[in-house]
């Protein structure tokens, strides 16, 4: 099982979650954060951490955010791993919590 970053995260891209994965599997795009199915173990450590709760456990992954997964999969492939906190965007908590966020993601 793995972990997913869903859309939440678009335009919020809090980086809290990276600091605690022991394995590094977060990677780092424009205006989001993924992780890499491969890499995940299933450790929990990120999602608590998560100030947009844009994380969540495969087996609890909402139905209509199911195609995150391969979005992660995806992306992670793609996007250079991040291991650090940075400091979130200047506008992040006026996105957090709003919907159909999946337009704005830049890859």
């Amino acid at each position: 099982m793995t972990y997913i970053v869903t859309e939440n995260c678009i335009r919020c891209k809090y980086t809290d979650c990276v600091e605690v994965c022991p394995v590094d599997c977060f990677h780092e795009g424009p205006n989001f954060l993924v992780i890499d199915p491969d890499e995940c173990i299933d450790c929990s450590l990120c999602e608590p951490e998560c100030p947009a709760e844009a994380i969540f456990a495969e087996d609890d992954l909402p139905e209509e955010q199911a195609h995150f997964l391969q979005l992660n999969t995806e992306l992670s492939a793609i996007w250079p791993v991040i291991t650090e906190m940075k400091p979130a965007p200047d506008d992040a908590a006026e996105w957090d919590g709003k919907s159909d966020k999946l337009q704005y993601l830049e890859r």
